[in-house]
């Protein structure tokens, strides 16, 4: 009975080892990390810049009175408490122009009450990013605001994020209508609340 029951456990036990040695030389999910191109900026922080090429990347948009709908058939609630507001979202791209990760913009305009911009940055391998900016654009088109949260690397960062859009005159083709470009500034590390 001893024996039998040893080589029942040295069965389970091997099968463990092979299974954990299968596991380590063939792994079940190869995840792809695209390599980060990160600034480094005189204060010590660092800067990265994300793009978003319109309409290419615009993967849906919602908007009240919208002529055309992305993607096509969706409808827009027509309720009085979502007037003003715009909810987008987008593919985002690093300066390689590869595709790294997913991008929202939620706004209402000032007009119809406290305006807001907000975006919310998921880079899988890298982690997620909340952002509030200013409602209305500065000079230049641009917005400027705060990094708020975040998970993963930028779970205890603190900085700033700068929307700019930038009008390619370059391309020929007419139905580009340029890009987005969100210029984030990492200045350190908040204190890890316990």
């Amino acid at each position: 009975m001893h024996g039998l029951f040893r080589t029942f456990v040295f069965g389970v036990l091997l099968g463990l080892v092979g299974a954990g040695a299968y596991l380590h030389f063939v792994p079940v999910v190869d995840l792809y990390r695209v390599p980060s191109h990160v600034t480094v900026q005189t204060n010590g922080g660092n800067q990265e810049t994300f793009s978003i090429r319109l309409p290419g990347d615009r993967i849906m948009a919602g908007r009240p009175g919208a002529a055309a709908a992305v993607p096509a058939g969706l409808a827009w609630p027509d309720a009085p408490a979502f007037d003003g507001f715009e909810a987008e979202l987008f593919k985002i791209r690093d300066r390689d122009d590869t595709v790294i990760g997913v991008a929202s913009r939620m706004k209402r305009t000032a007009g119809s009450g406290d305006g807001f911009v907000q975006w919310v940055v998921h880079l899988p391998a890298r982690g997620t990013m909340f952002a509030a900016l200013e409602a209305n654009p500065g000079a230049g088109q641009a917005r400027s605001g705060t990094l708020r949260v975040g998970t993963g690397e930028f779970e205890f960062r603190r900085g700033s994020v700068r929307e700019v859009f930038v009008r390619d005159d370059t391309d020929s083709d007419p139905d580009n209508e340029g890009r987005i470009d969100l210029q984030v500034a990492l200045i350190g590390l908040q204190e890890e609340s316990r």
